[in-house]
């Protein structure tokens, strides 16, 4: 099998959201794993001077309308979270440090997190509904309360983020494919062609 495509995203990103319920099925097209990696998108804005989109003037306008229409023809539940933006620190945390022991358990955790959030407009910010939202996957609770506020997790997050603006990851969702980086939840038609055929 060649080497799995590499899934960026930001539990706070509308169209992280979005790739995330479709990335796994068009990997599986083609024979390949994904690895996902949540990453702190405001350390990127940092970097590029970028904003979130719904705070940008025309631009916010148009995007919470692409939501809905997206929403509408990938068939999946969509509502405008308020508070949004928000920190997704503790949930991030957790993803990682499930990964570690369990990866598809990490993933149906982030697709949870992102449900709650996009699906149902509940705010994911607080650790409580974060351990709440890991209790029906089998997760101990209380375990993963601790474990988000151990220092080496919380730089585990750091250092992923990190590694991802390295690689040249700005924005969620972020893909790379044997080093090809492509941006944005429209660009699987790109994707899935560069997986048919190794490139151009």
């Amino acid at each position: 099998m060649s080497d799995p495509i590499k899934f960026y995203f930001d539990l706070s990103s509308p169209y992280g959201y979005f790739a995330a319920q479709k990335i796994d099925a068009i990997a599986a097209d083609f024979d390949r794993d994904v690895v996902w990696k949540p990453i702190m998108l405001g350390a990127a804005m940092q970097v590029t001077g970028g904003q979130p989109l719904a705070t940008i003037p025309l631009k916010g306008d148009y995007c919470k309308r692409d939501w809905e229409r997206l929403a509408v023809y990938m068939d999946v539940p969509w509502t405008l979270p308020d508070p949004f933006p928000i920190a997704t620190l503790a949930a991030s945390r957790a993803f990682y440090w499930l990964t570690d022991d369990d990866e598809a358990l990490a993933k149906n955790f982030a697709i949870a997190a992102y449900d709650k959030y996009f699906g149902q407009g509940a705010d994911i910010s607080d650790a409580a509904v974060v351990a709440d939202l890991a209790a029906p996957l089998g997760v101990d609770r209380e375990a993963l309360l601790a474990a988000i506020q151990e220092p080496e997790n919380k730089q585990r997050l750091k250092d992923e983020t990190q590694a991802a603006l390295d690689a040249g990851v700005f924005g969620s969702p972020f893909i790379i494919i044997d080093g090809e980086q492509f941006w944005g939840a429209d660009r699987f038609w790109m994707i899935r062609r560069w997986l048919k055929s190794g490139g151009w």
